[in-house]
């Protein structure tokens, strides 16, 4: 059984399976909705998510709460900087 988290996010996004470049946009983009402090919850198919999402969250100084994770480690919270 997948592990349960228990973080209950303020904004969603599901990438389905976009991967690299597309999966990098589209947090930049989704993430400007976010307030500081806030959790953005990902839902990413791609296999590499597992890469981009943690590399994409250093670059940006965001924190990555948790990930992979949950149902086909395929969640990822991420908390915006402030």
């Amino acid at each position: 059984m997948a592990e349960q988290i228990n973080i209950k996010p303020d904004v969603v996004l599901d990438l389905g399976n976009k991967g690299c470049g597309d999966l990098a946009i589209s947090l930049m983009i989704k993430m400007k909705t976010v307030g500081g402090g806030q959790v953005l919850e990902v839902h990413a198919l791609d296999t590499g998510a597992q890469n981009d999402i943690p590399a994409w969250c250093r670059m940006t100084k965001n924190e990555l709460l948790a990930g992979p994770c949950g149902e086909g480690n395929a969640f990822y919270y991420i908390k915006k900087k402030a």
